[in-house]
């Protein structure tokens, strides 16, 4: 008998502690070789004063097993309380989110029947740092981070699953035709991994109307890697149209550790009532048997999850009388699913991880030279309420010298000056573009001497983008009429 494997396990807020009873239950009945290490994370953690909804006790568990079974938890509505998911998938690297998409016509409603998509979603960066900023009366920021090696990390995780579970085919959403830098670099690394696999088809789409094509035509795709936002929305969108969002399960998988969990929440107008369904943090605990290495079990766990759906046993979320034949609660249904342990699915496709072969382990390749990078200008971003563009411009064209010239005025992204619209509607929140004036690199002393100036003259500059090349190339997005 091999050793048992240590997990950590939260029971969360709401249906959580339902559902984790009936997931353990289901599991440890399958002959899963497991050690629980319980912590409290959640709702009760947020309200005794910590921010991140986790004790630094729980952490060192995290460290110890590497391995995180957590029900779903409630955050508190206001008060600053970071997301415990985001916190815990950055602090231990977990990039890639792996959400299974499948479709169980007919015993569980939905309009696509064949539905079988794989979401792979980057789990690190993005607009997900929560990097924000008030910076004017009218105007607040958060940053989109998007990196290469990040991008590839993700990327080529996408690919070795495709390959590991004999895929044929990896999409990639971005937008790029927008976002020409962030979006633009994920969309280069896709096109630069993809020709390392030969064997498995490779496409792109821009994200609206790829969205558009996955929620009409969902057998079009096959597995389907984005960067962090578009991801969390259309695995969400996806897991709903496959049957249900309360079926789907979810891994976070890193270099070193793993979290596994339902994609729903925490539903605490359900709690306590032995109503809910625990199909999604179960099929969660199936992706995280398969990654301890015991794919025997959670092939068991799978299979008899499947008869249960063809016998008709359902809980009231996917309850109907043209097939259900029973309605049952939390308990009862993982009850029915221990009975039918060894038993194989008659309609829906019997499942067997034992012979997927281990993922591979996920190294940066791509080798990239450093470019030469060189100051060219520097975006200096304002907050004024004095008048126009116009009479901005006049105002700050005078502090102009020391190599640099004002070139362009934006509001919100749009060019105002020089030659603006009198319809573009501007609000407190000015960009003013300056560029060197003899085509030279600047110093860094230079860009402090126009702050100063401006300073000086009683502008309240509130933000800094300095404006470089690498290799000659411009790195910095030009405006909506520029």
């Amino acid at each position: 008998m091999s050793q048992n494997t240590p997990i950590t396990v939260a029971y969360g807020d709401g249906i959580g502690p339902e559902i984790m009873a009936a997931t353990l239950e289901v599991i440890k009945a399958a002959g899963a070789r497991i050690d629980v290490e319980e912590i409290e994370v959640g709702e009760k953690v947020y309200l005794r004063g910590v921010p991140s909804g986790i004790e630094p006790s729980a952490w060192e568990s995290l460290r110890r097993t590497k391995v995180f079974l957590k029900a779903p938890i409630t955050t508190p509505q206001g008060g600053g309380y970071k997301s415990l998911n985001v916190t815990i998938r950055t602090m231990f690297g977990l990039y890639a989110n792996v959400r299974p998409c499948v479709a169980y016509y007919p015993f569980v409603d939905t309009k696509y029947p064949g539905m079988d998509v794989v979401i792979i979603r980057e789990n690190e960066e993005d607009l997900y740092t929560g990097i924000e900023y008030r910076q004017t009366h009218d105007m607040v920021q958060s940053l989109k981070l998007i990196s290469r090696p990040g991008s590839e990390k993700i990327i080529r995780y996408a690919f070795e699953y495709a390959r590991a579970y004999n895929r044929k085919k990896v999409t990639c959403f971005v937008k790029d035709n927008i976002m020409k830098q962030t979006d633009g670099l994920f969309h280069k690394i896709f096109e630069r991994v993809a020709a390392e696999y030969p064997d498995i088809q490779n496409e792109t789409w821009i994200v609206d109307i790829g969205s558009a094509k996955l929620a009409d035509t969902p057998e079009a795709f096959d597995v389907v890697v984005l960067p962090n936002l578009y991801g969390d929305i259309l695995s969400d969108v996806a897991a709903q149209i496959a049957g249900s969002v309360g079926m789907a399960g979810s891994a976070n998988i890193g270099d070193q550790c793993a979290m596994f969990e339902a994609i729903h929440g925490s539903a605490p107008r359900r709690a306590g009532q032995n109503v809910a369904n625990p199909s999604g943090l179960l099929l969660g605990a199936v992706l995280m048997l398969v990654h301890i290495g015991q794919p025997e079990v959670a092939t068991r766990v799978h299979n008899a999850w499947l008869r249960t759906l063809e016998d008709g046993i359902h809980t009231y979320d996917i309850y109907s009388e043209k097939v259900s034949k029973q309605k049952v609660g939390t308990k009862e249904f993982a009850q029915a699913i221990i009975e039918r342990l060894g038993q194989m699915p008659q309609t829906l496709k019997p499942v067997n991880y034992t012979s997927a072969p281990k993922l591979a382990s996920v190294q940066r390749a791509l080798q990239e030279p450093l470019e030469t990078k060189e100051l060219v200008g520097v975006d200096v971003f304002l907050e004024w309420r004095d008048g126009g563009p116009d009479q901005l411009g006049e105002a700050i064209k005078r502090l102009e010298g020391d190599g640099l010239q004002l070139t362009m005025i934006t509001n919100r992204g749009a060019k105002v000056w020089p030659n603006g619209l009198p319809e573009t509607f501007c609000t407190d929140h000015w960009r003013c573009r300056f560029l060197a004036s003899n085509g030279q690199a600047l110093r860094p002393q230079q860009v402090i001497a126009l702050l100063h100036r401006l300073a000086e003259a009683g502008f309240d500059f509130i933000q800094t983008e300095h404006l470089y090349t690498f290799d000659g190339r411009p790195a910095f997005s030009t405006a909506s009429g520029e």
